[in-house]
């Protein structure tokens, strides 16, 4: 061989290594950077094996990835099982702590406003959704080029009354807002952080009424918002605090104040 041409040969393999190499990487991933959030209240009990879970798989679709663990003012042990975890993964793992308190809406808010990657999941720490089931949303969110993928539940291990309030909830979402989807509350979603970025800060803090929010104010900046279903488990520790009368109330009082503003409030 010319030694012209073994030099132009050797340099195209210096320049293109690097560039099949990245594409390489690349492939082997489903995404390329994900946050992933877990709000916490009272949940010693089951953090650590939904943590012990969710690792592997995101070891295995993110090239680069961070678990963000919202501490709610707990009153269990969960704070001192929330350090013993982020000993294993102090680079990807970071604690956010309430103190008192807060409720539900603040500690996702407090997950979506310190997530650094461009794809956000988020799930309940208490292990009631098999985690492996994110691939699904990815896979949804990548077919249909959606901003947000909600999940909804093929079949929700709570009880009938918590199902009966759930959709009333929805009826009266859909009659106020317009907004139309299988299961509003469903504690699985994918969502990109442009949404965040973009939207109208969330107000939300005790109540439910903060994925709600968050859909309404996202289909109102015209985010494309899709589907799919993931499997639901009953609850092996601990309790939810979702259907306290409490929560319920400030929940409805936040839902109507939401429609005020969009309907009468002007600049």
């Amino acid at each position: 061989m010319p030694y012209g041409l073994f030099v132009k040969q050797k340099a195209m393999y210096l320049f293109f290594s690097p560039f099949l190499l990245y594409t390489l990487l690349m492939t082997k991933f489903l995404i390329n950077e994900l946050s992933v959030f877990f709000p916490c209240y009272n949940e010693e009990k089951n953090i650590k094996s939904t943590i012990d879970k969710t690792i592997p798989v995101l070891k295995k679709i993110a090239q680069n990835w961070e678990i963000i663990l919202i501490n709610d003012g707990s009153k269990d042990n969960t704070a001192k099982v929330l350090e013993e975890i982020k000993k294993e993964y102090p680079k990807q793992i970071k604690i956010i702590t309430h103190n008192p308190n807060r409720g539900y809406g603040a500690a996702l808010k407090s997950g979506l406003y310190n997530s650094q990657y461009q794809w956000i999941a988020f799930t309940d720490a208490d292990g009631q959704f098999d985690f492996t089931e994110v691939t699904k949303l990815i896979k949804k969110q990548q077919k249909t080029k959606a901003d947000v993928v909600i999940g909804y539940y093929l079949a929700r291990q709570v009880s009938k009354f918590a199902i009966i309030t759930s959709k009333m909830w929805e009826l009266v979402v859909f009659i106020l807002f317009g907004l139309h989807v299988t299961d509003i509350d469903c504690g699985f979603k994918l969502i990109n952080k442009k949404v965040v970025d973009t939207i109208p800060k969330l107000e939300a803090e005790r109540g439910a009424f903060i994925s709600s929010e968050f859909l309404i104010k996202s289909k109102k900046a015209g985010f494309k918002i899709v589907e799919i279903g993931v499997h639901h488990y009953p609850r092996v520790e601990g309790q939810a605090t979702g259907r306290n009368i409490r929560v319920i109330i400030k929940s409805f009082s936040d839902l109507f104040r939401l429609w005020f503003k969009i309907n009468f409030h002007r600049d």
